[in-house]
C-alpha cells in the first residue's frame, strides 16, 4: 500500500478486494466502444503499445480516500507501465501500486449530466476533481462525437487543467506519447462521423488495418497495371520488330535473326 495527501483525504493505492463487486453498466452510447477500439488498433499497428503497457476501455482506475474506494471507469485512458502480471489487472488497475499513472484519459460525452466535467470533491469525487487531484493525469480528452468537438486539458504547474489550443494543424502534442492528437471525419466499419486520430512526429497519420489493406490493394493494383503496360510495350516492340522485318524481306535483304 502507498499513501499520499491531497486536500481533506487521505489517499492510499491500495488493490482492489477480490470479493468488490464492480459496477456492471453497458457502455453509455454506441458510439464508445468503436471510438476506442480505432485508438488502440492504430497504435497497436504502429508499434506503439509496449509489452508492458496498460491500454484500457471502461475499465475501472482506483485509489482509496480516507479508506474508502473510488472507481472511475474513462471511456479510454493509457497507461505506459504496470508492473505487475497483466492478469493481475484483469478487473481494475490501481496506479502507483501496480503501475505508472495514466498520462492520458479520455471521456466521450454521451449525456447532457455533465459528470465529465465535475469537480465535486466531496466523496464521491467527479470524474474532472478524480482525474486532475487524484490521479494527476497530464492530458483530459473530452469529445463530442456527434459534432467532433474536441477539447483537450492539460495539467499546469499547479495542477490544474487548463484547456489548450491546437497547433496550426487542429492537433495536439501528447507529450508522453510522443503523439498527436485530432479529430478525422470519414468511415470505418459502417460508422461515418468523427473520431479521434494518432499522427507521429513527421505528421504521418498513424493507420487502421482497413486503411492498410487499402493501401496494399491499391499497391498491388498500381503493380499489375504496370506489369500489363510492360507486356503491352513488350508486344508492340515485337510487332515492330516483326514489320521491320517483313520490310527488309520485301526489299530482299534476309533480317539477322
Amino acid at each position: 500500500m502507498i499513501a499520499t495527501a491531497t486536500q481533506d483525504y487521505q489517499i492510499t493505492w491500495e488493490k482492489l478486494p477480490d470479493d468488490y463487486v464492480l459496477p456492471d453498466e453497458p457502455v453509455d452510447n454506441i458510439n464508445q466502444p468503436p471510438l476506442a477500439a480505432a485508438l488502440t488498433e492504430s497504435l497497436e499497428i504502429a508499434g506503439r503499445l509496449p509489452e508492458n503497457a496498460l491500454n484500457s476501455t471502461n475499465y475501472g482506475i482506483c485509489a482509496t480516500l480516507s479508506g474508502k474506494i473510488v472507481i472511475k471507469a474513462p471511456d479510454w485512458a493509457y497507461v505506459p507501465s504496470i508492473r505487475v502480471a497483466r492478469q493481475e489487472v484483469k478487473r481494475s488497475y490501481t496506479p502507483q501500486l501496480q503501475g505508472d499513472m495514466p498520462v492520458i484519459v479520455m471521456e466521450f460525452i454521451s449525456d447532457t449530466d455533465g459528470t465529465e466535467y465535475s469537480i465535486k470533491p466531496t466523496y464521491p469525487p467527479g470524474k474532472w476533481f478524480f482525474y486532475e487531484r487524484i490521479l494527476k493525469v497530464p492530458n483530459y480528452v473530452i469529445l463530442e462525437p456527434d459534432s467532433g468537438s474536441l477539447e483537450v486539458y492539460r495539467l499546469d504547474n499547479a495542477g490544474q487543467y487548463i484547456l489548450q489550443a491546437p497547433d496550426e494543424n487542429n492537433r495536439y502534442l501528447v507529450a508522453e506519447m510522443n503523439l498527436y492528437l485530432g479529430v478525422w471525419q470519414g468511415i470505418r466499419e459502417n460508422r461515418a462521423g468523427y473520431w479521434l486520430r494518432w499522427w507521429d512526429e513527421q505528421g504521418q497519420l498513424l493507420l487502421w488495418g482497413s486503411e492498410l489493406a487499402e493501401q496494399e490493394r491499391q499497391r498491388a493494383e498500381q503493380e499489375r497495371q504496370r506489369a500489363e503496360q510492360e507486356r503491352q510495350r513488350a508486344e508492340q516492340e515485337r510487332q515492330r520488330a516483326e514489320r521491320l522485318a517483313a520490310q527488309l524481306r520485301a526489299a530482299g535483304i534476309e533480317p539477322e535473326v
